[in-house]
């Protein structure tokens, strides 16, 4: 049977949601969107594969095509990626509250876990249990990330020109050092250049993907009920300013404006619209700022908190609120240390919500337009570039301790030294990648095996942990 001949779903709870508005039940998202936020390990290539697996392929809640260019709107924006995902497919089956439930949702998780782990820090160091469950879970990851470039560049790679984009997208990457913009903004020039010259590349594949399930709720060709209006613009970018500016306009008044609080919410304020291609690329100024003109934190430590952020759910960048929790614990002022980190989070996250909710209505309508469907397909295929990259530069780091950039020329390449080889996390890796591929076992419950394994061998002083 194929997707158009299933019979009809009996009326229940998903058509009387739809009925006022909804694409599925607030409900049934919610409970969906809690579940996918404790699985959102391993960065932006993770996360986006955890969502594509649960919304695309086993719920079927959204078309491939869809995602794709909900995708590609979010990658041009500063900011987590992969959040501003779940902000934009949360709307499209909620509208605003759900766009509102799947951010938060999205990154609740690892504020919860970053600040535990954070009070610990200062508290105890790192201890042996919670190094070992995270060196579980890093390698997991590994194996999960790979999963996700397979099935993303199976179902957007469809022409050998999107394969050769998402090579050359790769190769600037990881080869060159090209900053993630000019990548971005070449793949959207060529997808536009493709549809132009080559437009029958840019059309997905007829039968891909046709036997694997029902349609999907939202199909590729439906436009979002909400319309687009300049009354809507300002009432969004009014109540979306004036939320992010608050919190930082209290926090001078009680504290002053020279305060480490205020310090913090200004300047983070400032790096999230400056967080172009992912938290990678923004990392290092945010470490040299915070180390070095700033002294919140230590060059070791910023390291560390690094590595919680990486074992932790949700988006990488969260990492700030480390660095935010340990500058206002080494200068107490009036508030704790933990307004300090709630506010940085604060101003990190809401401008997310801010770019979703006054773009996506306009970039809907944008999808009728074939000269910019084909730039995003562009930058879709880039994506897949961007995920291998990324992909690339977590295996290195999760299973070698010591990575060193080398330049020949105009290559500059990331290169493990092999001796550092870690031989308990390749070996979790490599079960992981068993446990996924061959026995197709879930994600959630290949990270709780890892975490496991992960814990057992730091416990009985194994190697390469």
């Amino acid at each position: 049977m194929t997707a158009t001949d299933q019979p009809p779903s009996p009326p229940g709870e998903a058509d009387q949601a739809r009925a006022g508005g909804d694409v599925i039940a607030l409900r049934q998202a919610t409970r969906a969107w809690f579940a996918i936020s404790w699985q959102t390990f391993g960065g932006p290539a993770g996360q986006i594969a955890v969502m594509q697996r649960a919304l695309v392929e086993d719920k079927r809640w959204i078309g491939q095509q869809r995602f794709n260019h909900a995708l590609s709107y979010c990658m041009l924006l500063p900011g987590p990626e992969a959040q501003q995902l779940a902000i934009y497919t949360g709307w499209l089956l909620n509208g605003t509250r759900g766009g509102l439930i799947a951010g938060t949702l999205f990154v609740l998780p690892g504020v919860l876990a970053l600040l535990a782990l954070s009070a610990l820090y200062v508290a105890f160091g790192s201890t042996t249990a919670l190094v070992g469950v995270f060196a579980g879970l890093a390698p997991a990851v590994v194996a999960i990330v790979v999963q996700a470039v397979s099935r993303v560049a199976k179902r957007s790679l469809t022409h050998p020109l999107l394969i050769a984009l998402a090579a050359v997208s790769f190769a600037a990457l990881a080869l060159f050092s090209v900053p993630f913009p000019i990548v971005i903004a070449a793949a959207a020039l060529a997808g536009w250049l493709i549809g132009r010259y080559k437009p029958d590349a840019l059309k997905p594949a007829a039968a891909h993907g046709a036997g694997d399930g029902p349609a999907p709720l939202i199909p590729d060709d439906a436009l979002h009920h909400e319309q687009p209006s300049r009354g809507r613009t300002w009432r969004i970018l009014g109540a979306g300013l004036l939320l992010w500016a608050v919190p930082v306009a209290a926090v001078a008044l009680l504290t002053g404006t020279g305060s480490v609080f205020t310090t913090q919410g200004l300047f983070f304020s400032g790096t999230a619209l400056v967080t172009f291609g992912g938290a990678y690329a923004v990392l290092a100024f945010v470490a040299q700022q915070a180390v070095q003109t700033y002294g919140w934190l230590s060059a070791k430590e910023m390291v560390s908190g690094l590595a919680l952020a990486e074992t932790t759910p949700g988006p990488l960048i969260m990492v700030v609120q480390f660095v935010a929790f340990l500058g206002a614990y080494r200068d107490p002022g009036t508030l704790d240390p933990w307004a300090a980190a709630l506010l940085t989070t604060w101003v990190t996250f809401v401008p997310c919500f801010l770019f979703i909710f006054l773009g996506a209505p306009y970039i809907e309508r944008l999808r009728g337009n074939r000269r910019i469907s084909a730039a995003l397909t562009g930058i879709t295929a880039a994506v897949v570039g961007v995920i291998a990259n990324l992909a690339l530069y977590f295996a290195e780091h999760a299973l070698f301790t010591d990575v060193d950039e080398k330049s020949f020329g105009p290559l500059r390449i990331a290169l493990p030294d092999l001796t550092t080889l870690r031989p308990a996390a390749l070996a979790i890796t490599v079960i992981a990648a068993l446990l996924i591929f061959k026995l197709r076992w879930s994600v959630l419950r290949t990270l709780g095996i890892c975490a496991a394994l992960g814990l057992g061998a730091a416990l009985t002083g194994l190697p390469g942990i």
